[in-house]
């Protein structure tokens, strides 16, 4: 378990730096095939598809994640074209619902609309922070505050965990180690600020503003993965799936990228942009 953990997760770090290190369509198309994949996880854990595994909010799903992924790679952060897109999905789920009522609940069409914002909407915020003018830079914060957080905190809690984090929901996680994440996060964006970006961008302060980025997305990283673990124990599911060897399915290993890319996004337009 663990080799095929340590091997799975090499490959994915290799995939996903190669993305987003040469960005554009490459990057794209990664976040593309997460969102479809990730899409199609949620709805079988949340109950919109059916045992036959045919939704036609999955397809209206689909359409609309790469409707608003096309919109993102032509026009970038043009906040029009990605509401029209939002809100077209939005109509279409309910006209979907309506016209073939009652085969669907209302909360299976609620649920559809919240994952298609839950997933493929906040995904595509690592595609937008690419195309920032300091976007290169910033773009790893996401990466820092979601995996480099969890590893420290991982590490933190097992040497000094005592005090919960949430007892019932995730009664492993503690205090100390989610303490021990953030520490941790802005300690790995105070050495890239210090050694990296003083010398790349003509910023005053820079350092000190990447590790408040980066802290504030830790924190909301952790967020992210209680929200996924409280969806699963409300499904009375482990993982999403089984896609990635030794983590499960691709939810659940982008669980809290997907609360952290729109953070590190905002903060990077108010700050670095």
């Amino acid at each position: 378990m663990f080799r095929s953990r340590l091997f799975s997760g090499i490959v994915l770090t290799i995939i996903t730096v190669l993305a987003t290190w040469f960005g554009g369509f490459l990057l794209m198309l990664e976040l593309l095939t997460i969102a479809v994949i990730g899409l199609f996880e949620f709805y079988r854990a949340t109950g919109v598809m059916g045992d036959n595994r045919k939704s036609a909010f999955y397809t209206a799903g689909v359409i609309g994640t790469c409707a608003y992924g096309a919109v993102a790679f032509l026009f970038h952060s043009q906040t029009t074209y990605l509401c029209l897109i939002v809100c077209t999905v939005f109509f279409a789920m309910m006209l979907i619902y309506v016209v073939s009522f009652p085969k669907y609940e209302s909360i299976q069409a609620i649920s559809a609309f919240f994952g298609f914002i839950y997933v493929s909407v906040m995904i595509m915020f690592i595609y937008l922070t690419r195309e920032l003018g300091t976007g290169f830079y910033v773009v790893w914060l996401i990466y820092i505050t979601s995996w480099i957080c969890d590893t420290f905190a991982y590490c933190t809690g097992r040497l000094f965990g005592k005090h919960k984090l949430a007892k019932v929901l995730s009664p492993k996680k503690s205090i100390e180690g989610s303490v021990g994440g953030v520490a941790g996060s802005a300690l790995v964006a105070f050495l890239l600020g210090h050694f990296l970006l003083e010398k790349r961008l003509s910023m005053e302060n820079v350092t000190y503003v990447y590790v408040l980025i980066a802290t504030i997305g830790a924190i909301i990283s952790q967020i992210g993965d209680l929200t996924a673990s409280a969806i699963k124990r409300n499904h009375d599911i482990k993982d999403y799936g089984t896609l990635i060897p030794g983590h499960g399915g691709i939810l659940d290993r982008y669980d809290s990228v997907i609360f952290t890319a729109p953070m590190i996004y905002f903060l990077a337009v108010l700050f670095l942009k």
